[in-house]
């Protein structure tokens, strides 16, 4: 067995720090000690070190977090980023839907999906529930790239039998790709399936029903998809499931909701539908960029706490503008305080790491740095930008870490490490 130490300021947040007086852990001078991938111990440097005489130990300048994890991303959207002119529904048909038409190329998907993890670990993200389109071949092109880093990710095969020409599947292909892709890539490595409906409106009642029996044929896969976005999107809803009680209830209908269910946004949602997912255990991807860049409205934190609702954060490129978890905290706290809450920035990097971790029920093995849990961390360089350095310097650690949130994105990632090994290094070209 291989053991290395990595010597430097530890921060983790397991537990939502509301609810946890000891959730919130910092050693100005730890060690992690990493054996085989896997955190074997963690402390202060003068109490761990001992244990471990001759040990390779490695210092790393900087403080050092678990992996960001990303509970809402679509990786065949990257190269629409930035797409000018439109909300949800327009967005999808005029920039996103022909774009996701390229993936049957499975080339294409390959060279994407490369590029995609490459971003995701730049910005020091290490673990992803990641729509794909309705091809299967972009499914395994993502899964095959990500099995070669060791990421841990979860994805799954877009389902839409409602969709535009050339970007349709069907009740029956729908199920029986998806369970071929379940079969194939479900547990292998640090790979997960996640039962992928779009939302509401590209599916038929026949697909939802497929869908919601594909679930309970395999209950250990999670279920992603969207959730009353856009006022516009809701509307449509409404219009369409006339005797639903809201949107979710459309989903619940067809059997989708339930603890291992994971919807992006919730920007619009009933306190009914609020009171139905605590109930189910489902939770909710907060995905402010995207929410602000379509014109969405803002995530309602204090609706979501009164509830006692599980949450995480998603980044949803490409409506979101940015790859960056700490970016997309520093959009939240504004999203929260445009309601009255003020999002603590222990609490943001709880949401960013254990709570997303907690959606897509891999808290078991990262989200924090604890003894047992795989090595998927990262350094982040707090005088990354001259600015940075300036709002940082003699500050306390609150400080140091909201102002990462607020002025921090990739530039901040000084070094990401999956299971242990340095997978991106901003130094490394120097």
């Amino acid at each position: 067995m291989s053991a290395r130490g990595f010597r430097g300021a530890l921060l983790s947040v397991a537990h939502d720090p509301r609810d946890h007086a000891d959730a919130i852990r910092h050693e100005p001078d730890g060690l992690l000690i990493v054996e085989d991938g896997i955190v074997v111990a963690r402390g202060y440097y003068q109490d761990v070190a001992p244990r471990y005489p001759g040990l390779a130990i490695e210092a790393l300048p900087g403080l050092i977090v678990p992996g960001f994890i990303d509970a809402h991303i679509h990786y065949p959207q990257m190269d629409r980023i930035a797409s000018h002119g439109a909300q949800l529904l327009d967005w999808l048909d005029t920039h996103i839907f022909p774009a996701e038409k390229a993936f049957a190329d499975r080339a294409h998907a390959d060279a994407v999906a490369a590029a995609f993890l490459t971003e995701l670990l730049r910005n020091g993200t290490t673990s992803a529930l990641v729509f794909a389109t309705v091809h299967p071949q972009s499914v395994d092109a993502l899964f095959e790239a990500a099995a070669r880093r060791n990421m841990r990710i979860v994805a799954g095969k877009v389902l839409m039998d409602l969709g535009p020409e050339g970007l349709a599947d069907t009740p029956h292909s729908g199920r029986a790709e998806s369970e071929v892709l379940i079969r194939r890539w479900h547990g292998h490595k640090r790979l997960g399936y996640a039962v992928t409906p779009r939302f509401a409106l590209t599916s038929s009642d026949t697909q939802l029903a497929e869908t919601g029996a594909l679930l309970a044929a395999h209950p250990d896969v999670l279920l992603h998809t969207h959730l009353a976005e856009n006022l516009g999107e809701c509307a449509a809803v409404a219009e369409r499931f006339r005797d639903a009680r809201d949107y979710l209830d459309v989903y619940d209908r067809f059997g989708l909701v339930g603890p291992r269910s994971v919807f992006a946004h919730g920007v619009h949602l009933s306190d009914r539908a609020c009171a139905r997912l605590h109930e189910s255990g489902a939770g909710i991807a907060v995905c402010p960029s995207s929410n602000l860049f379509l014109g969405s409205g803002f995530f309602d934190f204090g609706q979501a706490d009164r509830h006692s609702l599980r949450l995480g954060f998603g980044t949803d490129v490409g409506a979101g503008t940015s790859f960056s978890l700490l970016s997309t905290a520093g959009l939240a706290y504004q999203a929260a305080l445009a309601r009255g809450d003020r999002l603590d920035p222990f609490r943001a990097l709880y949401l960013a790491t254990a709570g997303s971790a907690g959606l897509l029920h891999i808290a078991d093995r990262v989200g924090s740095l604890e003894p047992g849990l795989e090595a998927d961390f990262v350094v982040l360089d707090t005088a990354a930008t001259s600015l940075l350095a300036r709002r940082t310097t003699g500050a306390s650690l609150a400080e140091q870490l909201f102002a990462l949130q607020v002025l921090g994105d990739d530039r901040a990632i000084s070094r990401t490490y999956v299971l242990g090994e340095c997978v991106w290094d901003k130094h490394a070209d120097r």
